[in-house]
C-alpha cells in the first residue's frame, strides 16, 4: 500500500514521514510528481506557512491538483490534509486577501478573532472534542500551531481557543486535520494508524 506524501515546498515532510512510519507504513513517496499521487492507495497533504503560498506551491506542480481531484476527490482514495493542507480544502482563504481553495469542502478559513485573553496564534496542546461519530477523530491532546481557522460545512471536531475553533474536517473518504499528528505524539500516532487502516 503506497501512501504519497506531497511535497510542494510546504510541509513539514521529514517529520510526516517519520510519523507515518511509525503509524505502520511501509511504502511511503514523498513526491512532487502527480503520476505517482494518481496510484496511490493513501494521499497525505502537509502544509506550513501561509494559505496563498502553499495553494500557489500546490499549483505550480503541473498536473498535481488534477491528480489528487482524479485519485482522492473521484477516485474514492482515502486523502488527509495537515494544518494548511486541511485549510487547502475549503472553498477560499482569507490570509493576506482572499483566495481561492480547492473548494472540496465548502468553507472559508479567516483569522481567529483577537479577544481578551485568546492568544493569536494559537499554539500548543488542547483538547479535541469530536462534533460527530467518525472512525477517525478520538476525544484526546493534540498538538496545534495556527492563526487561521476553518468555519463551514462538515465539521468533525472543534477545540477551544476563546470559543469554539475548527479542530477537523472531513466527508466521505476526506479528512483534514487542523493539529499536527506528527507534533501530538500518542494521539497523533493514533490518529495516523487509523487512518491508514481506513476503508471508508
Amino acid at each position: 500500500m503506497t501512501t504519497a506524501l506531497i511535497d510542494y515546498g510546504a510541509g513539514n515532510l521529514h517529520s510526516v514521514h517519520n510519523a507515518l512510519k511509525a503509524a505502520g507504513a511501509t511504502d511511503i513517496a514523498i513526491t512532487a510528481d502527480p503520476d505517482v499521487v494518481a496510484r496511490a492507495d493513501r494521499i497525505v497533504l502537509p502544509g506550513v506557512g501561509a494559505f496563498a503560498a502553499c495553494r500557489d506551491g500546490l499549483a505550480a506542480l503541473d498536473g498535481m491538483i488534477e491528480a489528487m481531484e482524479s485519485r482522492a476527490l473521484n477516485g474514492g482514495v482515502p486523502f488527509l490534509g495537515i494544518c494548511v493542507g486541511m485549510q487547502l480544502m475549503a472553498t477560499t482563504g482569507e490570509e493576506m486577501g482572499v483566495h481561492a481553495g480547492l473548494g472540496w469542502i465548502e468553507g472559508t478559513v479567516a483569522r481567529i478573532p483577537d479577544a481578551p485573553g485568546v492568544r493569536v496564534p494559537h499554539m500548543g496542546w488542547n483538547t479535541v472534542v469530536p462534533a460527530v461519530n467518525h472512525p477517525l477523530i478520538e476525544p484526546g491532546e493534540a498538538y496545534f500551531l495556527h492563526s487561521y481557522a476553518f468555519a463551514g460545512a462538515s465539521v468533525l471536531a472543534t477545540t477551544e481557543h476563546g470559543g469554539p475553533v475548527t479542530a477537523a474536517i472531513g466527508r466521505d473518504n476526506l479528512i483534514g486535520i487542523q493539529f499536527h499528528p506528527e507534533k501530538s505524539q500518542r494521539y497523533g500516532i493514533a490518529l495516523l494508524e487509523r487512518f491508514l487502516a481506513w476503508r471508508p
